[in-house]
């Protein structure tokens, strides 16, 4: 297997990040049209925890994780490392050494379609890492392959420099070129949200803020009593 390692890609404008930072995963992706999700196999080691960062991408061989380090000089203040494999893979390819020099680096977090491991101690340092699984097995540096091209993970195409938002929620990429707009669109839909928190908290119901009732009466589901209903149930 070939390769390739891409230096000084295009990224996000900083500010932009940083702004994206503010929302949850859950928000940008509701903003974004209901995409950008990273599929529901990647879970965060921690809790409590978001970040935001650009993507540095590495696409490398099951069981191997040569290509993790030399993605490490690719890294630099604000990335987070976005990890896949030619195919599945659960076997523990990052763990706390590599932590260690992609902290030194600025580096603010781990994206990992396959295993990790030194759970523990990431926590301990503070290194937030979403992954596939979590595996004390180990790994070879072996076979050749690629750093910062595009990289495909739960049916979402990762490139280098695109914004990486991570939450307890999952994982979503925002497209470089759509992250000032989707920092627009996230402001505004949390406002909304803020407008239906405090309409909730003085006891409206979703069903008449949101117009449900007609909905409901459209599609035919009917309102009766529990007499009625279990009348129904016995056939009398």
């Amino acid at each position: 297997m070939s390769g390739v390692v891409v230096t000084n890609p295009p990224k996000a404008d900083a500010k932009d990040v940083e702004a994206l930072a503010g929302y949850g995963v859950a928000t940008v992706s509701e903003a974004m049209g209901r995409t950008g999700l990273l599929g529901t196999e990647l879970r965060p080691i921690q809790q409590g925890i978001r970040v935001a960062g650009t993507a540095v991408t590495v696409i490398g061989w099951p069981g191997d994780n040569l290509m993790i380090h030399a993605a490490v000089e690719q890294c630099g203040d604000g990335d987070i490392l976005v990890v896949t494999t030619t195919s599945p893979s659960t076997d523990g390819m990052f763990g706390e050494l590599f932590a260690t020099a992609l902290r030194q680096r600025g580096v603010r977090g781990l994206v990992i379609n396959a295993g990790v491991r030194d759970t523990q101690e990431l926590r301990e340092m503070g290194f937030p890492a979403w992954a596939r699984a979590v595996s004390a097995q180990g790994t070879v540096k072996a076979t050749g392959g690629s750093v910062n091209v595009p990289v495909a993970i739960g049916g979402q195409v990762v490139r280098p420099g695109d914004v990486i938002l991570a939450d307890d929620d999952g994982v979503v990429v925002v497209p470089r070129e759509r992250a000032r707009e989707t920092v627009a669109k996230s402001e505004a839909r949390e406002a909304k949200e803020a407008r239906s928190r405090a309409a909730f908290l003085d006891g409206e119901l979703g069903l008449d803020r949101y117009g449900l009732r007609d909905t409901l009466k459209r599609l035919g589901v009917e309102y009766v009593s529990y007499e009625e209903y279990a009348g129904e149930g016995t056939g009398s």
